[in-house]
């Protein structure tokens, strides 16, 4: 029974159990409690390393407070056999079963999908990890900015003076979101065949797939795409701009209707539209320094709201480049409530609304918070 009411209950009945830390995993199972799973997060005796991220949740980590809400957290020591034992009593009553420990930790526990899925047939296994299950990299440790840098993502990422990082860990995103959809997938299938299935997804896999586009464009094109800032590497105008007051905006040009548009009621000089330089998006792109000057000149006289109501007028796409202060307020913001060991804790809501109604989710647990009760659950026979 879900143990939080008011949650979505989807997946009520569903028993998750996950050997769990950082990101991925986390994002995984905390996805199926917030769909109304009964997810046991089960931590070391020292807690998730995620928990001591920073402290800056009214002292609790940001990235644990996200991710965790909605479950019940046990600690055990997988070195002792009675404590393998609480956990071989949990998986056997799991409908999914979750790890993203180091890579053969979890086979050298006993606890292998192979071994798994034979003894118990229904059970849905996953495994996450930083390269997948075969391959050379296999056996080698991942963090999201390793995977950055390994994907080709980082190389694609920045401004002409180097790379950057992408500002929040979209790697162990992406495999999380995968392993997402894997999961939710394997369910549906087993309600049609009555067996689980073993689902493996990598960080590098995850994210290679979001890098399909700049891999076509180079292995069949031979293009390697620029970095470009805050600029589109192939469309222009197509990126951000100072105004006066020194905020930018960003505005998208998709079409030679637009570019009209946008010289007329924005630039105030229809004649640019027809500037033997800027008359398609290629000419753009190949004067865009030029053209930069011209939006940057017109932009530069006035205060980002008024450049905004008048690409508004002018129905051009934009976007405000916004500060972390201005995200906080942002109007646009739906919020969660989601309490803490600490406390109460306000944040932003997951994408999806369903039926107009805002979600609930229940609490982000204690190191260890719900270890005797579910000792003496799954105490072994």
């Amino acid at each position: 029974m879900n143990p939080h009411p008011g949650m979505q209950r989807d997946l009520d009945g569903i028993l998750v159990v996950s050997i769990e830390q950082a990101v991925a995993a986390p994002y995984l199972s905390g996805r199926l409690a917030d769909a109304g799973a009964r997810v046991i997060k089960v931590e070391r005796p020292e807690g998730d390393f995620a928990r001591g991220y920073d402290t800056l949740v009214h002292g609790e980590s940001a990235y644990f407070v996200w991710l965790n809400r909605g479950k019940e957290s046990v600690c055990l020591d997988l070195k002792k056999p009675d404590d393998v034992a609480v956990l071989a009593a949990m998986v056997a009553k799991a409908d999914v079963f979750i790890q993203n420990l180091a890579p053969g930790a979890v086979e050298r526990l006993g606890f292998g999908a192979d071994d798994l899925r034979k003894k118990y047939p229904r059970l849905i296994t996953c495994s996450i990890s930083g390269y997948g299950d075969e391959g050379p990299f296999r056996e080698l440790k991942a963090y999201d900015l390793l995977v950055q840098a390994e994907s080709g993502l980082s190389s694609i990422t920045g401004n002409e003076h180097g790379s950057a990082r992408v500002g929040v860990s979209v790697c162990d995103i992406a495999a999380g979101m995968t392993a997402l959809q894997a999961v939710l997938q394997a369910l549906y299938a087993r309600q049609q065949s009555g067996v689980g299935r073993h689902i493996a997804v990598s960080l590098y896999h995850a994210l290679a797939d979001w890098m399909n586009v700049p891999y076509l464009q180079f292995a069949y094109g031979g293009k390697v795409p620029a970095r470009a800032g805050l600029n589109h590497p192939t469309i222009a105008p197509y990126g951000a701009y100072a105004c006066g007051d020194g905020k930018a905006v960003l505005i998208s040009i998709q079409n030679e209707r637009e570019w009209a548009a946008l010289c007329a009621d924005v630039l105030g000089d229809a004649g640019v539209a027809t500037d033997p330089r800027f008359t398609n998006n290629s000419l753009r792109v190949a004067n865009r320094a030029a053209l930069d000057a011209i939006i940057l000149a017109a932009f530069g006289t006035q205060p980002r709201e008024t450049v905004v109501q008048r690409l508004e007028q002018a129905r051009i796409a934009y976007g405000r480049v916004s500060t972390m202060d201005d995200v906080v307020k942002h109007p646009q913001n739906r919020y969660v409530e989601v309490d803490t060991p600490t406390g109460p804790v306000r944040y932003l809501a997951p994408g999806a609304l369903i039926d107009h109604t805002p979600p609930t989710f229940g609490p982000v647990p204690a190191l260890g918070e719900h270890t005797g009760k579910l000792r003496k659950e799954f105490a072994p026979d």
